[in-house]
């Protein structure tokens, strides 16, 4: 094979030949393509093509468009007037219900100590106590009659009164008394314990061949300035105590147990 053969064998290999083409197909192709491009324009033309007289075109083609309206602008500042006075306070409503507790917040934080104080006044005790004895005899005779004591033995802040035989209560509270004597023989022995002018207990002992000692406890709730004292009973009763400058035989004793500013 020549060169000139190879050449076209290769030419032939590279372009897009097809052998089995002719003329009379190029021009079929031709044909149809204009025919496809009239139809295109007839369909083309039929849809935009519309008749002014069809109302639900028309309708139709209103209802697409948007329908605007035209809103006057007001300068509000310009109608504006000056502000008026303030009205007159309203009635408050009622009250609502009380609502629930809430939860306990969370414990605040612990402050500074603080200064001290200033110094109180002094622990203050009080005590109220005596004790007398009587050295004397004393017989009954027509009214009645105080007994009175001449010897001391303890008396706390002279609450007990030795001229008169009377204790003063100048603290306030619950008492403790006892009376204590000797009987005289083949006579009677009545006294009366007293809380200011009322009888409170008696002490008695009827007549005998033989003396004895007799004795009276009470206690007694006394406010300021009561009076405790022992009274002898009148001379209808031929009664009697006994003692001697010797022997201490008639005591009466009382102290104080619980002031009142304790209970």
């Amino acid at each position: 094979m020549t060169t000139g053969g190879v050449c076209a064998v290769l030419l032939l290999w590279f372009c897009s030949v097809d052998p089995y083409r002719t003329p009379n197909n190029d021009r079929k192709d031709l044909d149809q393509d204009t025919r496809s491009h009239h139809r295109d324009a007839r369909q083309r033309d039929v849809k935009e093509c519309r008749r002014c007289c069809d109302p639900k075109e028309e309708a139709s083609h209103h209802q697409n468009q948007p329908q605007y309206q035209i809103v006057p602008q007001i300068n509000i500042t310009l109608l504006k007037g000056e502000k008026g006075d303030a009205g007159d306070r309203g009635t408050y409503g009622k009250s609502g219900r009380v609502g629930r507790m809430g939860p306990l917040g969370p414990s605040g934080v612990k402050g500074s100590k603080g200064s001290v104080g200033l110094p109180g006044e002094p622990c203050k005790s009080f005590f109220a106590a005596f004790s007398v004895v009587r050295k004397k005899s004393l017989q009954s005779n027509n009214y009645y009659q105080t007994l009175v004591f001449d010897t001391e033995l303890v008396n706390l802040y002279g609450h007990f009164n030795m001229f008169t035989g009377r204790f003063y209560c100048y603290v306030p509270g619950i008492y403790y008394f006892s009376l204590n004597v000797h009987t005289w023989n083949q006579r009677e022995t009545y006294l009366h314990v007293m809380h200011n002018e009322r009888e409170v207990v008696i002490l008695y002992a009827q007549p005998s061949d033989r003396s004895i000692m007799q004795s009276q406890s009470l206690m007694l709730q006394l406010e300021m300035d009561d009076e405790v004292w022992v009274r002898l009973f009148k001379g209808e009763r031929d009664n009697a105590i006994f003692s001697d400058e010797f022997d201490a035989y008639i005591t009466f004793n009382g102290h104080l147990i619980k002031p009142k500013t304790e209970m």
